[in-house]
Formats: structure tokens, sequence, C-alpha cells
């Protein structure tokens, strides 16, 4: 498998909606792992299959010890789903796919979501915190939606324009470097 890279706002790929996944087999244990690789390279704790620029329903997550390590709470979601949301709760958040930007936004303070992981077998997770707000920011990305989607109209156009900006500037690099 080629070498995955974090897919950056504007990229359209974002915003596709992914398609459930019907075969678990050694090839999605593989990615996986690159997911999780990517993940920790950009000092993540979640990372959602459309963030590599793929179009299936699968989420990596590993909320960090209280000591900041990671490793030990890997997770992989399979066509994860919601099953119940209670209570509100604010959350400065940021995004891999978003770089050099956080937003509080609103979420819900306690979530419950069914998936299956990678052996098939259905999982059911209980979570609050960190974990219930990294369910809900990697699941909307499955749907194509990102946390930048809960600012103002104005806000989003900002940074838009922004990004847009940032990424003529790379593709311009990029040709000046392969012109040289």
């Amino acid at each position: 498998m080629a070498k995955l890279e974090v897919v950056i706002f504007p990229d359209d790929r974002l915003r596709r909606k992914c398609r459930k996944i019907e075969k678990i087999d050694d090839s999605l244990k593989t990615l996986a792992e690159e997911m999780f690789e990517v993940m920790y390279q950009d000092d993540g704790v979640g990372l959602a299959a459309p963030q590599v620029g793929l179009d299936i329903r699968m989420v990596v997550i590993d909320i960090p010890k209280e000591d900041g390590s990671q490793g030990e709470n890997k997770l992989v979601l399979i066509n994860p789903e919601f099953t119940s949301v209670e209570g509100k709760v604010l959350s400065t958040e940021g995004c891999l796919s978003v770089p050099d930007y956080t937003a509080e936004i609103e979420r819900y303070e306690k979530v419950t979501v069914k998936a299956l992981d990678l052996e098939g077998k259905e999982q059911v997770y209980e979570a609050d915190g960190l974990f219930a707000i990294c369910l809900q920011h990697e699941l909307e990305h499955l749907d194509g939606k990102l946390f930048i989607d809960h600012l103002s109209n104005i806000k989003r156009g900002i940074l838009y324009k922004r990004y847009l900006k940032l990424k003529k500037e790379a593709q311009r690099a990029a040709r000046n470097r392969e012109n040289a």
C-alpha cells in the first residue's frame, strides 16, 4: 500500500460520505496500523479514513494515558454509529486535516457508539470526556463533515480562503521544485 498522508482542508475528499465496509480482511488490519502511524506522527488522538483519502467508514483512536503516552488504548472502529447521546459540553478542538487551527465547539457530553472491531465482532463504547469528543469528531468525518462546520459562516469563509491560499502556495512551490 502507498504511504498514507493526511488530506488537508479544503480537499474535496474530506467532504465525501463514506461507504460501509463489507469485508474485514488482512488488508484492513494493515490499513489500520498505517493509519495509527500517520496519527502518531502528527500527534493526533484520532484519525478517520477520509483524512487519508479513503472513502470507507473506519476510524482509529488512541486516547493518551495521563502521562501523555499512547499505544495502550488503540481502538479501530469499523462502520461506527451512535446509539445514544446526552448532555452538552464545550470542547476546544483541532484537526489534523485543518492544521494550526482550533475552535471551541459544542458537543454531546456522553455518547454510546456501536462498531465492528478488526475481528468483525460488534463492540459498544460508552464514552465521556475526551473519548466522547474524539468519537464525535471522527465519526463526523465519515459523513463528510469537519469540526469547522460548527463555526459561523463568516469564520468558515475566512478559514476556507486562508487554506485555499496555502494550498495554492504549496502547489506553486512544488511546481518550482519540479522545474528547478
